[in-house]
């Protein structure tokens, strides 16, 4: 997850929204600590790489746009595959260490670091290739891939490629201790808050008690409805997962990924078990284009793994309460997420589930607003 290179994404209408927050977004992108962190993702930084290098028909001689460089290592790669030009679009100060690495491995001469916003910078030639890793929490947190289409509309070849080039939302039941760990501090949080109200009116005379509802609302949303980073282990999901959201970058629109909408069924497979979260996470795949395909596939899965976990992992949504089931049991979902109003970089996923019961009954569904933050 490179800085995008631009302080928006573009809008139904065109034009670059650049009403979000620069110094909460972008400058988390503009030091190394946070670059290492996904440079040290193994299996981040073997999937591009392997997708790269064999895959070098697509860059021998070719132009490439690298959308949001970071550290420049993508533009790095291109240029040693073969690349004839690299333009790496950085919109912030990682730009100067960008500089610094293409330097160092002695590939000034095929890459161009330019520091500006995707959508503010003038290319001087269309591009065969556009590379980005722009995938978010849950894929689309972040709102990155906005400024990714904007580039692709404005600057890909029509015989182009998307590195990657699909992508895809998943989403399971799963078990997991942390609803009760996050009940107990909501809980906590509400007991010294009673503690406070009464203290308040003991010892100086003014009920606070008409603020305990909103102190609520707030707790909750912060404790029980926002979405959990977590890398889970296999053994926790206890249904197969279903695929919420494809999308093949060189055809999406921001229509089609400012509202996603999904309704699916998860089949409970594993033995009276209890069903505390939902779990979402994504992949990529790079395939090429049906006119210009890859010589080898290769995919990035952000799934639950033993031994592959990446600095992604799952969103976690959590059920309160939980709720008990059984093998062949069977989980009705019916999922919308869209772009926050404050802050269209954040999310809001409404989650509405109704569990039938392999003996044909069915209870009362379920609806929770989640808010991946």
């Amino acid at each position: 997850m490179a800085a995008p290179a631009g302080n928006g994404g573009p809008v139904a209408n065109g034009s670059v929204d650049k009403n979000v927050d620069f110094a909460n977004y972008f400058c988390t992108y503009a030091y190394l600590y946070h670059q290492k962190e996904m440079l040290s993702d193994r299996v981040r930084m073997d999937a591009y790489y392997n997708a790269v290098f064999k895959n070098k028909h697509h860059f021998v001689g070719k132009v490439v746009l690298d959308v949001g460089t970071g550290s420049g290592i993508l533009a790095v790669w291109s240029a040693q595959a073969g690349a004839r030009k690299v333009y790496a679009v950085e919109a912030t100060k990682m730009a100067d260490h960008a500089r610094a690495l293409i330097h160092a491995n002695s590939v000034e001469d095929v890459v161009q670091v330019i520091e500006g916003s995707m959508e503010d910078v003038d290319l001087p030639e269309k591009v065969d290739v556009i590379i980005s890793e722009w995938m978010g929490y849950f894929l689309l947190r972040e709102s990155m891939f906005d400024s990714v289409i904007w580039a692709r509309d404005r600057w890909l070849k029509p015989s182009g490629v998307m590195y990657p080039s699909h992508a895809r939302m998943w989403v399971a039941p799963v078990r997991s201790g942390l609803g009760d760990q996050k009940m107990n501090d909501f809980e906590t949080s509400m007991s010294d808050w009673y503690s406070f109200v009464n203290d308040t009116e003991a010892n100086y005379g003014v009920n606070m008690n008409v603020l305990t509802k909103a102190y609520r609302e707030e707790h909750e949303k912060y404790y029980l409805k926002t979405s959990l980073w977590n890398n889970l282990h296999p053994s926790q999901l206890i249904g197969h997962p279903a695929i919420v959201k494809e999308i093949d970058c060189l055809a999406a629109t921001v229509d089609d990924i400012r509202d996603v909408s999904a309704k699916f069924m998860l089949p409970i497979n594993m033995e009276r078990t209890r069903l505390s979260a939902f779990a979402g996470w994504f992949d990529v795949r790079f395939r090429g284009s049906i006119q210009n395909p890859v010589e080898q596939e290769v995919e990035l899965t952000t799934a639950p793994s033993i031994d592959n976990s990446t600095h992604w992992g799952q969103q976690v949504f959590l059920v309160h309460p939980p709720l008990r089931v059984d093998e062949r049991d069977k989980l009705m979902v019916a999922l919308s997420m869209s772009r926050s109003k404050e802050n269209h970089r954040l999310m809001d996923v409404n989650l509405t589930y109704e569990l039938q019961l392999s003996s044909g009954k069915c209870l009362k569904p379920v609806a929770t607003k989640y808010y991946i933050e």
